[in-house]
């Protein structure tokens, strides 16, 4: 289960990925723009303010998630972005830190460039930090403790070369971007980690393996990624970006 409230603790971090993807996008007066992985629709609603004469469709698939965007005010709808197809008239297709989640994003992407018509734009974002401390020693503890979770933490990203590759036949700029956030407050990378990599760990465990599960990783975060001397804990992470128009 998704928790809004756990996501936007670091919302000013998280934005600025989804806002540097969007600027890349130059479509100028889109009929129909969708946000696929629309989470509690805050980033939306800056898509309705850059182009406030598209029709904006929402969607996610997790109901507490599109509960929050629905009191922004958003037509979001609960769905699977693996079954959504584009409407005639989608001009823009945004999906900013979904397709990580999915084993099968290449065969997705191209499908979906071939139902979008000629011009329409298609651009994605996802994290690239697999290979980062904060993975690895989130793996570490649950092939130690708790082995039976491993396959919750099977994440799927590609190169920038990889999703030009992937995204063969449009016209493509792919990038990669790392970014050193400035954290604050106790335990700052396990409390970011909990709103995203750690939700399927906390949904399949009681409150009593929880609370263990997150004794067993803190010490080793703090280890990794120590406080400074202003209290701050800085926090590098990697990011991959591919913006498409479709010939």
């Amino acid at each position: 289960m998704w928790d809004p409230g756990k996501y936007l603790a670091f919302a000013d971090h998280r934005s600025r990925p989804f806002h540097e993807l969007v600027a890349r996008v130059r479509a100028e007066a889109p009929r129909r723009v969708v946000d696929l992985g629309c989470g509690p629709g805050n980033l939306t609603t800056t898509l309705a303010e850059r182009w406030p004469d598209a029709e904006l469709e929402a969607l996610d698939s997790s109901p507490e998630m599109v509960a929050a965007a629905r009191e922004r005010g958003l037509a979001a709808s609960v769905g699977d972005i693996t079954e959504w197809r584009p409407a005639p008239d989608t001009d823009v297709v945004i999906s900013s830190a979904v397709l990580q989640w999915l084993p099968d994003q290449d065969a997705l992407l191209r499908r979906w460039t071939t139902e979008l018509s000629s011009g329409a734009w298609l651009a994605l974002q996802v994290p690239g930090n697999f290979q980062a401390p904060s993975h690895e020693l989130l793996l570490e503890v649950v092939r130690r403790s708790w082995p039976e979770l491993e396959d919750l933490l099977r994440f799927h990203v590609f190169t920038p070369a990889g999703y030009a590759e992937v995204l063969e036949g449009c016209e493509v700029d792919a990038w990669e971007t790392t970014y050193l956030h400035v954290l604050h407050g106790e335990n700052a990378v396990l409390e970011w980690i909990t709103g995203t990599a750690l939700r399927p760990i906390r949904a399949a465990l009681g409150d009593q393996e929880w609370a263990a599960f997150r004794a067993e990783l803190a010490p080793l975060l703090a280890r990794a990624y120590p406080r400074r001397t202003d209290g701050s804990t800085w926090f590098p992470f990697r990011r991959v970006f591919a913006v498409a128009r479709v010939s």
